[in-house]
């Protein structure tokens, strides 16, 4: 009976080590809470059926109440834990660095970006002014590259899914911070040649200034010297005498060639004008000069040049030997050849201070005003004004009587006044100034003749030891025994720096 009951003892000290490891095996992983009915229900164990079972039961709960009471806890749960500072996670931290890294690319690309859209810009407003289409269209297109540019970097920030390595990363970065720098380089640039332009400019206005206010004390001047000859005249009572007072001592045959010179240079830069605005009207240049000049050599295709400038001359130097260049029918009475001559030498001092815009505008009939209606209607051929203008409206004008204020008879007003103040100054002299030229196929003469092109020998299958003459371009004066020489352009030359 013992031995039963000892074995009965035996059984529930099995079952409740048991059932106490079930339950600390249960606590351990965090199943059971302070409310064990609760717990039971959330682990599925059913409740004690039989006396034994309670009081085992009660038994294993008192022990886990006195477990509990010593706060013995085998394995805490995670919520039971105490709370320690988290740590960061180190294989994180690389992509966040990478992350910032792609950003600050993404930033510095967005920068370059602007700073070329900003030079592209400048780039096409310089192309405006002056107006050039291509540098129009080159800035054009790289304003449009640039936009789309500008919208790819949108596109890469919204993917944000694409991971940048480090190295790309910070070579791209420095990559945009160059470009960035060579785009606001190429603005600097653009707004240099801007204001240097602009800097130009202003130097040519003051330059423009400068020359008014010469030419506008020269005047005043010589107003002042009009005025004390004029008080010196009302004194004297005589008109004599004024003509009397004027400066002789500019006489001379230095200041002559001077005044030959200018016209020289006037007759080579209305010649000039001609042609351009024939190459303008298409016209062929090589028959043009070859109806000039027929039958000359020319040692270059750019030689022509000097037919036209021939033909400007021969015109308007035509009828110089008369007093009025043959432009009126009377002929002038010479009843005195000294007041003549006096005051020839005035009507040369008078224009040669004067614009001749303002001459016309005063006496549009006077000598010079008919002198300037002959030699532009005999110069400037109707077809020819009409294949430069597209009308013959300033034709009309100047055979009306007017003097049309364009740029280009403003370059013919510019040649007559020259050839006029020659020929007022050459009959000015005692005696007066003889103009010559030399016929086609003459032999070259140093003495008289000057050839108008350097650096020409003869070629080599011309016959003959002496150069001939194939035009003469400008003509020539005698100033009693002084000899101003006319300038010639020699047929059957060759250049000696070209090839042979």
């Amino acid at each position: 009976m013992e031995y039963s009951e000892g074995g009965v003892k035996s059984s529930n000290i099995t079952e409740i080590v048991h059932k106490f490891a079930r339950v600390c095996r249960l606590r351990s992983i965090g199943v059971f809470s302070e409310e064990n009915n609760h717990n039971h229900r959330l682990t599925g164990l059913e409740p004690p059926t039989s006396a034994s079972e309670a009081e085992s039961e009660a038994t294993v709960t008192d022990d886990c109440n006195e477990i509990k009471a010593q706060k013995i806890h085998p394995q805490p749960s995670e919520d039971e834990k105490p709370q320690k500072p988290k740590k960061t996670f180190k294989p994180q931290q690389p992509q966040a660095e990478e992350r910032t890294e792609a950003l600050e690319t993404l930033i510095s690309k967005l920068f370059a970006n602007i700073s070329a859209l900003k030079a592209a810009y400048v780039q096409l407003q310089a192309a405006h002014t002056p107006y050039d289409p291509d540098k129009i269209q080159s800035a054009d297109r790289a304003v449009i590259d640039e936009l789309k540019n500008l919208s790819e970097l949108k596109h890469s920030y919204r993917e944000k899914e694409k991971p940048l390595q480090q190295n790309y990363a910070q070579d791209s970065h420095l990559l945009a911070e160059i470009q960035e720098q060579q785009s606001m380089l190429k603005t600097y640039e653009v707004m240099v040649k801007k204001f240097q332009a602009q800097i130009q400019s202003r130097d040519a206005e003051l330059e423009r200034f400068r020359e008014d206010l010469r030419e506008a004390n020269e005047k005043r001047e010589r107003l002042e010297k009009k005025l004390r000859q004029k008080s010196l005249t009302d004194d004297s009572g005589g008109g004599h005498q004024n003509l009397g007072c004027l400066d002789s001592s500019f006489l001379t045959p230095q200041f002559f060639i001077s005044v030959v010179q200018a016209a020289a240079k006037a007759a080579h830069d209305f010649a000039k004008l001609m042609i351009n605005m024939m190459k303008a009207a298409e016209w062929d240049l090589d028959a043009a000069a070859n109806s000039i000049e027929p039958g000359v050599r020319y040692a270059k295709r750019a030689h022509k040049k000097y037919a036209f400038e021939s033909y400007v001359c021969q015109r308007i130097f035509g009828g110089f030997e008369n007093e009025s260049f043959y432009v009126t029918d009377s002929i002038p009475a010479v009843v005195d050849p000294e007041r003549q001559r006096l005051e020839l030498m005035a009507q040369f001092q008078d224009i040669q201070s004067r614009d001749p815009f303002d001459l016309l505008a005063v006496s549009p009939d006077c000598l010079f005003g008919k002198f300037c209606h002959t030699k532009y209607l005999h110069i400037v051929h109707p077809k020819m004004e009409e294949s430069f203008f597209g009308n013959p409206d300033q034709r009309n004008h100047v055979l009306n009587g007017g003097h049309p204020r364009t740029p280009f008879y403003q370059s013919f007003l510019k040649l007559a006044k020259a050839v006029w103040l020659v020929h007022r100054l050459a009959f000015s002299f005692d005696p007066r100034v003889n103009i010559f030229q030399v016929r086609k196929g003459t032999d070259f003469s140093e003495v008289y003749m000057e050839s108008i092109v350097k650096n020409v020998e003869l070629a080599d299958d011309v016959v003959g030891l002496r150069p001939k003459v194939g035009f003469t371009v400008m003509p020539g004066f005698r100033i009693g025994k002084t000899v101003i020489q006319c300038q010639v352009y020699l047929t059957g030359m060759k250049s000696i720096d070209s090839p042979n």
